[in-house]
């Protein structure tokens, strides 16, 4: 059981829907992103999603590709994102945390000796999108062997025949995206979520935890409603983008966990 698992079973028990914040780490700079993840269980999150700044990230929309190149010119690491995991560990060994980014950088640091790092830092699970299932040898199931959530995203093109294939050796949860697209694009719609969360649901006994296009608590509210909670990244990263002081951003985010949590 990782952290990720006993995290769903508690809000499971509670008959509460999850909510999950992505922040990129580094953005706009080490202490700053150090800071607003310290605070965003305070603020009602139940998972962070952190996220490992790189140089092409092909699945990310414009906000999140300049928070990536925010924190790349402020001196951001791979290494700096995990001490910025083993300092968040020091007051809190509870939340789970998830890597999303790309394998590059992971490749580079060697497989074996990231899981090492990552294990000993204290994360839980990974979002590598650019691994697809037929290279699950590569990282996934290594990371299930170090204790650590293999998380796959299905998408709105992921068809009947896919699915199974997708969630072959995926744990901790399913991450559904939902539009066709690339992060903080069009708004995700209820109605058209609902019954794509159904079909992976009848296929997994997996938590199905909905991202992409939720940009406000009733949005959270309606999405969580028809899943096992949701994720919110863009909007995040947008409000840090502007510079507001991190207590005004951690208001925003447990406005739209309230949302979440409301479902």
């Amino acid at each position: 059981m990782t952290r990720i698992d006993d995290k769903f079973a508690t809000l499971r028990a509670e008959g509460r829907k999850a909510f999950v914040a992505y922040i990129m780490a580094g953005d706009p700079d080490y202490d700053r992103s150090l800071e607003i993840m310290k605070g965003l269980p305070g603020a009602g999150v139940d998972v962070i999603e952190l996220g490992m700044p790189f140089t092409d990230p092909m699945a990310d929309g414009p906000t999140i590709q300049l928070a990536g190149q925010r924190a790349l010119a402020g001196g951001q690491t791979l290494q700096k994102t995990l001490d910025m995991v083993t300092e968040f560990r020091k007051g809190d060994t509870e939340t789970p945390i998830v890597l999303m980014g790309y394998y590059n950088p992971i490749y580079s640091r060697g497989v074996d000796t990231f899981l090492a790092d990552a294990t000993k830092a204290g994360i839980d699970g990974l979002i590598v999108v650019d691994l697809p299932p037929e290279e699950d040898d590569e990282l996934c199931i290594p990371a299930a062997r170090a204790g650590i959530n293999f998380i796959r995203l299905a998408t709105p093109t992921t068809d009947d025949k896919r699915l199974p294939k997708v969630l072959e050796n995926t744990s901790g949860f399913v991450y559904y995206v939902s539009i066709t697209g690339i992060t903080g694009a069009a708004e995700a719609q209820a109605d058209t979520v609902a019954p794509e969360v159904a079909r992976i649901k009848s296929q997994t006994d997996l938590p199905v935890i909905v991202g992409f296009g939720i940009k406000s608590p009733d949005t959270a509210q309606a999405i969580a409603g028809v899943a096992d909670g949701c994720v919110v990244g863009s909007a995040i990263v947008s409000e840090i983008a502007s510079g507001k002081p991190v207590a005004q951003i951690l208001d925003i985010v447990r406005g739209l966990a309230e949302g979440a949590h409301r479902a």
